[in-house]
């Protein structure tokens, strides 16, 4: 699939459409929406679902040298006044940032990422490691694993940093929603049930 044609199915997402065609307003730097709506959005066209089906928030991230998690706050409150039309939770966060709050969460510790596309890159499958933005009016894709996955409805761990335990927890949240192909952390499926694909 080309780019135009994801940027036709996003668009059948009216949050994201609505997104996308206000993009200059976010006026973040190296800014792209990511992960969750994104996929999910294509899974509800593979599969035949409303656009907007599971999708319980729109991750809106970028890197600003700024790591203050006031500054941060700010950013997230004037986009979501910015989109109040939008009846969807706008979850924004600087990728400069997630080394001071990861540990913390997750109970690892991360170096600091260089860029968005570098945090992108470890995102927890290869289908949810995919941005995109709007710059100078072009359709424009950071998806450093290819758009294979994401497109085909498959589900497979990027070990550079998630665990099993939140891999296999979002495993079971996604395949009560969409029937996509998981592939299991090891030889065994994550949950029963759980459809099995390469």
């Amino acid at each position: 699939m080309t780019s135009p044609d994801l940027e036709t199915i996003l668009r059948g997402n009216p949050w994201l459409a609505a997104l996308l065609d206000r993009f200059d307003s976010i006026g973040l730097p190296d800014c792209w929406i990511v992960a969750g709506a994104v996929v999910q959005t294509v899974w509800n066209h593979r599969f035949g679902l409303p656009p907007t089906t599971g999708i319980s928030d729109i991750d809106i991230v970028y890197f600003d040298r700024d790591v203050s998690a006031e500054a941060e706050a700010g950013h997230a409150e004037r986009l979501r006044q910015i989109f109040a039309d939008l009846p969807v939770w706008l979850d924004v966060k600087n990728q400069a940032r997630v080394h001071l709050w990861y540990q913390a969460r997750f109970g690892v510790a991360i170096a600091p990422y260089g860029s968005t596309a570098a945090a992108i890159a470890t995102y927890p499958t290869p289908a949810t490691a995919t941005g995109v933005r709007m710059a100078e009016g072009k359709f424009e894709i950071c998806a450093p694993f290819g758009l294979d996955d994401l497109l085909g409805g498959v589900v497979r761990p990027n070990r550079v940093l998630v665990t099993e335990d939140v891999y296999c927890a979002k495993v079971a949240r996604w395949a009560a929603i969409w029937p996509v192909r998981v592939q299991p952390w090891n030889d065994t499926a994550c949950m029963p049930g759980d459809k099995v694909g390469n």
